[in-house]
């Protein structure tokens, strides 16, 4: 995947652009958050995607850096989140995903601990 794709995937996360995120997914496509069960299908991620946007009140993604291993996009991030409070609190983040052939994402997964963002 190129860095233009992988800049592609924040930005449809970042605008809370739930159907562009989805499109990108294949349709039995499995997305793991954190700690969170896995979520399987466009529809049930979709369902998860704008609950979670229903906790903050915005985000954006710093890319760090990315590779690609075969199939795989591995990308380090900063994520600024913007709490429903204004405030705005940055993490480390790590997100990986697997590409089939046709260019759809099939598994990804996000590595980030958002305790900081929900802290009183």
């Amino acid at each position: 995947m190129s860095d233009d794709a992988v800049r592609n995937v924040f930005q449809a996360v970042d605008s809370f652009d739930v159907d562009a995120f989805t499109r990108l997914l294949a349709e039995d496509a499995t997305l793991v958050f954190g700690n969170a069960e896995p979520s399987v299908g466009r529809e049930p991620i979709a369902a998860g995607l704008r609950t979670f946007f229903a906790t903050i009140a915005g985000l954006r993604h710093r890319i760090v850096r990315n590779w690609q291993a075969g199939d795989e996009t591995i990308a380090e991030t900063e994520v600024t989140y913007r709490r429903l409070d204004g405030k705005h609190v940055s993490v480390p983040a790590v997100s990986i995903w697997r590409t089939r052939a046709d260019g759809l994402i099939s598994d990804y997964r996000i590595f980030v601990d958002l305790a900081p963002v929900y802290a009183p």
